[in-house]
């Protein structure tokens, strides 16, 4: 082996190396959940609604907490909340990169004037729940079919909605086209990504000016070792293709971090009957705090076309 075959393999090898680290040091950044400085600060002034709901929600006479354990054995937490009078309807609710079921109690409320059962589930990796990573939807659908099987165990009758929102759009969106039961009646998604590597994209050239290429599919390739998917994997758009229930599709039209972009490539996507509300002057996941009263109706509208 000559010395310039030598520098080009030593070269090749630095390359190799360096992008590991990269790609290890991504995967600590966006998959491993840990407190993160790039996600806003939501200590602004809480609204009267907000104020209620917490209220509403931190009396621990109207909840309970379930578990279940995971199919790769996570244990995993949930607040439910019964209705005042069983009308056999429930709403699951889907929290957002990084939050956790406590930080939903305004959405769950709407349900819940409304009638229904309202279950909110703690992400793995998020919460209560265990787990060392962030599935950006596509392992964390697999849980939401065993929070379906439980509360249709629990109550054969029962008429299902799931509404999430940013991460747990996604969430939502991907357990669209998952093979479902009956009892599954509709679908709220607000704000949700078109796929976990679509979003990354995004964020690396948004946060730090970078290509997505090699970095993406190195942290993939790393994110597949260490969590056990491809970010290929967790995609919106292929699940919604095989979606056929109905759907309504929330999105701000000032949303930065989610972009609002991705509204239409969503929307597009579903093969069921679906409807769309955007929040015009609405930052990401804020469409409910921007126009409480009209989220409130539109969610309201929708349930009432498809859900008894």
């Amino acid at each position: 082996m000559n010395k310039k075959t030598k520098i080009i393999l030593g070269i090749i090898l630095l390359l190799v190396i360096a992008l590991i680290a990269a790609g290890n040091y991504f995967y600590s950044y966006a998959v491993v959940p840990t407190e993160k400085d790039f996600l806003s600060d939501s200590s602004e002034k809480k609204s009267a609604e907000l104020v209620a709901a917490e209220d509403w929600f931190n009396d621990k006479n109207n909840r309970s907490e379930w578990q279940l354990q995971s199919k790769d054995g996570l244990k995993l937490s949930a607040y439910y909340l019964p209705a005042q009078k069983d009308q056999h309807k429930t709403a699951i609710i889907a929290h957002g990169y990084m939050g956790q079921a406590s930080d939903m109690p305004q959405y769950a409320k709407i349900y819940h004037d409304l009638g229904y059962n309202v279950l909110m589930p703690d992400a793995r990796g998020h919460g209560k729940s265990e787990g060392d990573y962030i599935g950006f939807g596509w392992p964390e659908r697999k849980d939401y079919l065993q929070w379906i099987d439980r509360i249709v165990k629990d109550d054969s009758q029962s008429e299902i909605v799931l509404h999430g929102v940013s991460m747990g759009a996604a969430t939502v969106m991907m357990t669209s086209g998952e093979k479902l039961p009956e009892n599954v009646k509709a679908f709220v998604e607000d704000c949700g990504y078109s796929s976990a590597k679509d979003e990354l994209s995004y964020q690396l050239k948004d946060m730090f000016n970078l290509p997505a290429f090699p970095l993406i599919p190195v942290t993939s390739l790393i994110t597949k070792i260490r969590a056990g998917y491809f970010f290929g994997e967790a995609d919106a758009v292929k699940q919604l293709h095989n979606n056929t229930k109905p759907m309504l599709f929330i999105h701000g039209d000032k949303d930065a971090f989610v972009p609002f972009s991705m509204l239409d490539t969503v929307y597009e996507a579903t093969k069921g009957p679906k409807e769309k509300y955007v929040v015009h002057g609405a930052k990401h996941a804020e469409a409910l705090s921007t126009d409480p009263a009209m989220y409130q109706e539109k969610v309201t509208e929708f349930l009432e076309t498809y859900v008894k």
